[in-house]
């Protein structure tokens, strides 16, 4: 009888801070500010102090869990283990549902991304270009994964730190309460979805817990200091962007960072033309993490039972080759 496929323990605190501000840090970039439309800049802080608290609590709780069963599948087998087979099926194919829809729009996302950068790229091919490229990096295992995940996370908040240093100078706080959306429940229950945006996917760490060494000291160091810094940058962001911009005038764009430093340093300025050029860092670093996780929860769920055995199969660098 052989034994069950087992992955790689290679992870650092280091490598799992960086994983988990990968998955995330994308949502730095866009799609928070859409809540400026529904509760305004400062109904949009008090909903994102809400949830940060609500982030901190879960993670809290979601640390307990991952050391405790520090295994692939994350919620899959923390159900399985508590509510049984059922339980485990359905808390798996949920994650999975997750992790497997998200890449496609990241993809597109970045195809979308460099079609702006460089017109006579194609939107749909370059997607699946990056779907070739990241999953070969991936092939060469946990410990070469991490270190990709390193360099683009390191520089995607690197650009986002460079992007708060040029807007303090032009911050004002009566910008930021200018132009005030009454406060109503509907506008704070439409705002939360906007607000998660910042946190969204830091769960995925769990699919790597299986690969960390002492998991008992490392993940929640690396748990910690990857909240941690998503806090700061996501406050920092918000904070800054609409304290020193009209934020009406990003409220309904998918691209609100570039058009900030457009509006307070002008459309020729060098670091405008910069932040555009080096913006798909954020985006990348969000790929390459979803496809960490939603690969992980395959090989999971394949392992246990649940999906065709080819999926549970690990390459010779202990990488999920069949899930990837």
């Amino acid at each position: 009888m052989t034994e069950p496929a087992a992955l790689k323990k290679t992870l650092t605190p280091l490598g799992l801070w960086a994983i988990a501000v990968g998955l995330v840090i994308s949502g730095e970039y866009f799609g928070w500010n859409y809540g400026w439309a529904t509760a305004g800049p400062v109904g949009l802080l008090l909903v994102t102090l809400v949830v940060t608290v609500l982030y901190i609590t879960f993670i809290l709780s979601f640390t307990e869990l991952t050391t405790s069963i520090p295994q692939a599948g994350g919620p899959f087998a923390y159900a399985h283990r508590a509510l049984g087979p059922w339980g485990g099926l359905v808390a798996g194919y949920a994650t999975l549902v997750e992790f497997l829809l998200t890449p496609p729009a990241i993809a597109l996302a970045l195809g979308s991304y460099g079609h702006f950068l460089w017109p006579a790229l194609p939107v749909l091919g370059t997607a699946v270009g990056c779907y070739v490229v990241f999953t070969a990096v991936n092939l060469l295992g946990i410990k070469e994964s991490a270190r990709f995940s390193l360099v683009v996370t390191v520089l995607a908040v690197a650009e986002l730190l460079v992007f708060m240093g040029l807007l303090v100078p032009h911050f004002r706080l009566a910008n930021f309460v200018a132009h005030p959306v009454p406060l109503r429940w509907a506008g704070v229950l439409a705002a939360l979805p906007f607000a998660m945006w910042f946190y969204l996917a830091i769960e995925g760490v769990a699919m790597v817990a299986e690969e960390v060494q002492d998991p008992r000291r490392t993940l929640p160091r690396g748990y910690g200091y990857g909240l941690g810094t998503l806090v700061l940058l996501a406050l920092g962001v918000m904070v800054l962007t609409g304290g020193a911009t009209d934020w009406r005038r990003l409220a309904h764009l998918d691209y609100p960072l570039p058009e900030a430093l457009a509006l307070v340093l002008g459309k020729s300025s060098p670091w405008t033309r910069f932040f555009a050029s080096i913006g798909l860092f954020g985006l990348v670093a969000s790929f390459h993490g979803t496809l960490l996780g939603y690969s992980r929860q395959l090989f999971a769920l394949a392992r246990a039972g649940y999906l065709p055995g080819v999926l549970a199969r690990l390459n010779g660098r202990g990488a999920p080759h069949g899930a990837l």
